[in-house]
């Protein structure tokens, strides 16, 4: 059956989206633009946008223009870092060492799981961030495979599954948890530091408009990252460890 044009201008502008070519903050066409490369009607451009207003792809302004949606948080403003480029920047370098990749089924009796899933399969990502050869952070990752189909058979290369997703596909929605938690033997083992150690658990939740996208938890030696916080008009947080 042949895509309805408006169905066709969503799923161009979603795409080029996705896959970075137009970057949070860009401008789309206008509508008279829009309406002469696809040969249409007003109404069918209209309808097109609106689904992608919907998703939380775009930002329609009135008499400024349409424009690629950039990222909302919940409650706190806190962003979501690329440990790999941050750690870079600090001038120190930076190593993912890959633990296990698995593509699975949710586990039925794991809400969550199932609701990320969104009827398909997640791929489970574990990893280790290193800076400077000495453990930084202690990665699980979920990512929704009906959200995100391509990273199924991506190559990740030279960065963490993080930096790749943060690249390939624009998020609209965050949600982070931040707690003190031990270190058990196995995530001692792997973050060399002694059992029982304190560490800050990291969890986030991410959205593109209502679709979920990824979980993570990362997991800091207590010593390995902290957090600055400056309130005022404009709420600014940054997490030195990534």
């Amino acid at each position: 059956m042949r895509m309805p044009l408006h169905e066709r201008i969503r799923s161009d502008f979603e795409g080029r989206i996705l896959d970075g070519s137009l970057a949070p903050g860009a401008r789309l066409p206008t509508e008279a633009a829009l309406m002469q490369a696809y040969d249409c009607s007003r109404m069918t451009v209209n309808k097109a946008l609106s689904s992608l207003a919907d998703a939380g792809l775009i930002d329609r302004r009135k008499k400024a223009g349409t424009f690629v949606a950039r990222p909302r948080v919940h409650s706190m403003v806190l962003d979501v870092p690329d440990i790999c480029a941050e750690v870079r920047q600090r001038g120190q370098a930076y190593i993912y060492r890959s633990l296990a990749r698995v593509l699975r089924m949710p586990q039925a009796d794991d809400a969550d799981e199932v609701s990320l899933a969104g009827g398909g399969n997640l791929l489970q990502i574990d990893g280790l961030h290193i800076a400077d050869n000495v453990p930084l952070s202690l990665e699980h990752r979920l990512v929704s495979v009906a959200a995100v189909p391509h990273m199924a058979d991506a190559e990740i290369r030279d960065m963490s599954p993080g930096g790749w997703l943060l690249q390939h596909v624009p998020w609209t929605e965050a949600e982070t948890r931040i707690s003190a938690v031990a270190a058990d033997p196995a995530e001692a083992g792997l973050l060399e530091v002694a059992a029982g150690s304190p560490c800050l658990s990291v969890e986030r939740r991410t959205w593109r408009g209502s679709d979920r996208i990824t979980y993570v938890r990362q997991l800091f030696p207590g010593a390995a990252y902290d957090m600055i916080a400056r309130f005022g008009p404009a709420v600014s947080l940054r997490g030195s460890g990534g």
